[in-house]
């Protein structure tokens, strides 16, 4: 599913690997059909060279769209389904290290921001000792 129009040139063309189940679009989203990886052709749509050929047929100023007349002018790489597998394979397992690390690192230095307070107190609180 490719949503063809957004309020910039950026987030215009953005597609989503729809692997199954019931969905529903608007008449500003494509459905692209192909015997291809779904994931590997949702990834190509991320590259810089994707955005480079979109930005040529991309039109309008408030509301930024691409036709699909103009949309399959875009050329994207297809190698073999295997080829594809194994690319995928390897962005799946970046981008869930990626995601691990956004979610992780905030916990990290919350624990470590706990772990300095504590600390401090510590060092900081002087108690008499009473005779």
């Amino acid at each position: 599913m490719i949503a063809t129009t957004s309020e910039d040139v950026d987030a215009c063309c953005k597609a989503t690997a729809w692997l199954g189940g019931e969905v529903a679009i608007s008449g500003d989203a494509h459905i692209f059909h192909h015997n291809q990886n779904p994931k590997y052709i949702a990834y190509c749509f991320q590259t810089e060279s994707f955005a480079k050929q979109k930005k040529k047929y991309a039109s309008g100023v408030k509301v930024v769209r691409v036709n699909s007349e103009n949309l399959e002018k875009i050329i994207i790489p297809i190698p073999p389904l295997a080829e594809q597998e194994r690319i995928v394979s390897i962005l799946d397992r970046f981008e869930a290290l990626t995601t691990d690390l956004q979610s992780g690192l905030p916990a990290e230095i919350a624990a470590r921001r706990k772990q300095y307070e504590y600390y401090r107190e510590k060092l900081l609180t002087f108690k008499r000792k009473t005779a």
